[in-house]
């Protein structure tokens, strides 16, 4: 992870409890070290998630810059390649 050098903070936060019931569940089957390090784990995932989605953003503005907007029929045309691609992964 990009932050395992950076020095840890405490923080307060607010969570739903079904979100703190299944973090504890993790920690109580072995999946996790404490709720501490499984809510940082969500975090940093999170964090990666944003990364990936601005970084996509920027390389479709990028091309719809050099070759203009991506038209409906051609998100439609890779939507139907995504799917058959799902299909033959099956």
């Amino acid at each position: 992870m990009p932050f395992e050098n950076e020095e840890r903070q405490r923080l307060t936060v607010t969570v739903d409890p079904a979100v703190v019931r299944a973090g504890n569940e993790a920690v109580a089957a072995g999946r996790s070290e404490s709720l501490s390090s499984w809510v940082n784990l969500a975090m940093a995932e999170r964090a990666a998630k944003e990364r990936r989605l601005l970084a996509m953003a920027e390389a479709i503005a990028l091309y719809e810059h050099e070759f203009g907007a991506i038209s409906e029929a051609e998100i439609a045309a890779q939507e139907r390649g995504d799917r058959h691609v799902e299909i033959v992964r099956v």
